[in-house]
């Protein structure tokens, strides 16, 4: 939703003729959920209501009425039954509203809430791969290394904040409670400090460690050293990463571990419906 607020407001700057696509409700099994918005120009689309034919369908519709040459007003809802409407196999019932991007007030838009906040600490190879997947996505990421040298020139976006402090791991302190955290550094002893940090709060909604099943075996003996509880060393998750997908390149590595934060946040908020 951020990114797509950027580009509406950056055509209504450029006076685009262009209209928003609104889903205004959604029942049963549908492709997006009430509030979702796609944008649709002559030439051009931003954002996305679910794809298939729903969606095709939308966008022709949206270009007939800036074709028509008429001024676009806002129209009333419109009501789908994916089934017998369009033939989808979702079999839900959405609204859509179309209304001119010059009538709308995308600033006013609401967040898209975050499927996720992460602390992601190293910004190595794999930290960098891991943040590139991480634009793309609805979560909020406070990325944190002592090397300010390690994080790209070019400024993340806004969902992604660098941090360069030192010690790292008093920055485990000011993560929300059920906050997610991932551990990348380039150093044992900086990630056992962090992973100390971590269970010490012990209100983690997920934690990934870098490493092998060795790295975890020497982790585990001295976490339980230092007295911590093996149900709390248990869910851990090293090595990071959704079983099965083989390659130990930083873009495969990324790829492993975020389709795994998604898992481990979708079990949180439930099941998802039709996509």
């Amino acid at each position: 939703m951020t990114d797509l607020r950027a580009v509406a407001l950056r055509w209504q700057a450029e006076r685009r003729p262009a209209v928003v696509v609104e889903v205004t409700r959604s029942q049963g099994s549908v492709p997006r959920e009430a509030g979702t918005r796609m944008l649709v120009a002559a030439g051009e689309t931003a954002g996305t209501i679910g794809g298939g034919h729903l969606e095709l369908q939308a966008i022709a519709d949206a270009r007939a009425l800036l074709a028509s040459g008429a001024p676009v007003e806002p129209g009333p809802e419109q009501r789908i039954a994916l089934g017998p409407s369009l033939g989808q196999c979702c079999g839900g019932v959405m609204g859509l509203r179309f209304v001119p991007l010059a009538a709308s007030d995308p600033a006013a838009w609401p967040e898209t809430s975050p499927r996720f906040t992460l602390q992601l600490y190293g910004a190595g190879h794999v930290g960098r791969a891991v943040v590139r997947l991480l634009a793309t996505l609805p979560c909020r990421v406070q990325w944190i290394d002592e090397r300010e040298s390690e994080f790209p020139a070019e400024a993340p976006p806004p969902h992604i904040e660098p941090r360069c402090v030192e010690p790292v791991q008093a920055e485990v302190a000011s993560a929300p409670p059920g906050a997610f955290y991932l551990v990348l550094t380039h150093s044992h002893a900086l990630d056992l400090a962090l992973a100390q940090a971590i269970l010490a709060r012990g209100d983690f909604g997920w934690f990934g460690l870098i490493g092998s099943r060795t790295k975890r075996a020497s982790f585990e003996h001295r976490l339980h050293e230092r007295g911590f509880d093996a149900a709390l060393i248990e869910r851990i998750r090293c090595p990071i990463g959704l079983p099965g997908i083989a390659g130990k390149e930083p873009e495969v590595i990324a790829l492993a571990v975020v389709a795994q934060m998604l898992q481990a946040a979708a079990t949180h908020a439930g099941p998802v419906s039709c996509a």
